[in-house]
């Protein structure tokens, strides 16, 4: 078995130790590739049969990537080394959004100590169809959709908006238990408004969530052109400017 090509995560956390490395590569003895490598070991994103082998994110690939990603940075002088495709996507994106990725990368680093993140399965919406994913990263979608699945933090939610006589969708206006009766009488989704990756891990306000129909929940999270992320306000205009074609 070979070791696993990386993933947008991994090259994440790589690329802000760079960029925090006045985007210098960084040797096999440098303490902090060191680090990173054990932290990559210790990511829930590969098997456990890929991560165990030796040569999985070793002290000498983590310094070999941090070289491709140092050298095919835009106005590199001298001769880049051969990279991967993604590699090229991270480095741009990090030097389009260098506070939100080093936000994302440090949200990754605080969560790993976290046995939570370990225990969380995987979840269709934490990747678009193709694979890629958007700038906070597969870990912290992840993370994010367990948390507005919270069955404590979605009952609080609900039961405010019951109270406020609010029970419907906050982008489209659905109503479940209208459409749907008894069936649907007390059923909303839940949606943090703010990403993981900007919000940080705090403790989460009833503020902090919208609600939600399924489809326009689905839309909040789907992955198109970078971005996996939308507010309710993001989405009503997505909505608006579709009525306009």
């Amino acid at each position: 078995m070979r070791s696993p090509s990386w993933t947008w995560d991994e090259l994440l956390l790589a690329c802000d130790l760079v960029a925090s490395n006045h985007w210098r590569e960084l040797r096999q003895t440098d303490a902090q590739v060191a680090e990173l490598s054990a932290l990559l070991r210790s990511l829930p994103l590969h098997s456990n049969q890929a991560r165990g082998l030796p040569e999985f994110r070793s002290i000498n690939s983590v310094s070999r990537k941090t070289t491709d990603l140092a050298t095919n940075r835009p106005g590199y002088a001298g001769k880049p080394t051969r990279c991967g495709k993604l590699d090229k996507v991270m480095i741009a994106a990090f030097l389009e959004h260098p506070a939100e990725l080093s936000a994302a990368a440090a949200a990754i680093r605080k969560g790993s100590t976290w046995t939570e993140l370990s225990q969380i399965p995987e979840h269709p919406d934490e990747a678009a169809e193709d694979g890629a994913t958007g700038l906070e990263g597969r870990l912290l979608a992840r993370w994010t959709l367990a948390r507005e699945r919270d069955p404590k933090l979605r009952r609080r939610k609900i039961a405010h908006a019951q109270r406020l006589g609010q029970m419907r969708c906050e982008v489209c206006a659905f109503d479940f238990g209208r459409s749907y009766g008894q069936l649907g009488e007390g059923y909303i989704e839940v949606h943090h408004v703010v990403p993981l990756h900007i919000s940080g891990l705090q403790e989460t306000k009833l503020d902090d969530l919208a609600l939600l129909c399924a489809n326009c929940h689905r839309m909040c999270h789907r992955n198109h052109l970078g971005e996996s992320w939308r507010t309710p306000t993001d989405l009503r205009a997505e909505i608006e400017q579709a009525s306009r074609r």
